[in-house]
């Protein structure tokens, strides 16, 4: 198995034709699409035809960015994904933090020890200057781990997604943190 990024218990990896079920299981789960869909699962050709081909597609441009398939170290079970790239087709000063875990993983500090894992990679061996991240602002699951993750609240906003929430707008936060700021956590004392 080719792995990108590991943790002390995650690995992650570039996706595979073979994870179309990782990713269609994932996508069923009413609770795990909740902030995402409003629940609605995500139909299989869907995922064959749409997510699965984005994931499978790296975009040569931006070596160490992409989608990964995240993998428990000790039982080889997929965990979710996550996502590590140029927020802007034209650089990588900015990037987006982004992932997606089974439920039966939440609550474990996997989402938390991985985005620590990328924020670190992405300052240390890409040249990021910030990272970012959004969600529902009621995603407390996903907010806590971003300001685990050392990023701070930088907005709400108001989001209509198409086709979503029978297209009403819905409320958004965005974190993030910048390169100066991860320099001096990372200082020793």
């Amino acid at each position: 198995m080719q792995v990108f990024l590991e943790t002390e218990r995650v690995w992650l990896r570039p996706f595979t034709r073979a994870d179309l079920d990782n990713l269609y299981e994932l996508d069923s789960d009413p609770e795990v699409m909740r902030f995402i869909t409003g629940g609605i699962p995500t139909p299989r050709d869907v995922i064959r035809d749409r997510t699965l081909p984005r994931f499978l597609r790296p975009d040569a441009r931006f070596a160490g960015y992409d989608f990964w398939a995240a993998i428990e170290r000790s039982t080889g079970r997929f965990l979710g994904w996550f996502e590590f790239r140029p927020r802007q087709p034209d650089g990588t000063d900015e990037v987006e933090l982004g992932y997606r875990l089974r439920r039966d993983a939440w609550g474990q500090g996997y989402a938390t020890e991985v985005a620590r894992a990328l924020i670190d990679t992405g300052f240390r061996e890409l040249g990021v200057r910030r990272v970012v991240a959004s969600t529902a602002a009621e995603n407390r699951a996903s907010r806590r781990v971003m300001e685990k993750a050392g990023m701070t609240l930088v907005r709400a906003y108001r989001q209509v997604w198409p086709g979503l929430y029978q297209d009403e707008p819905q409320d958004d936060v965005e974190y993030a943190l910048h390169r100066a700021d991860w320099e001096q956590l990372h200082q020793p004392a």
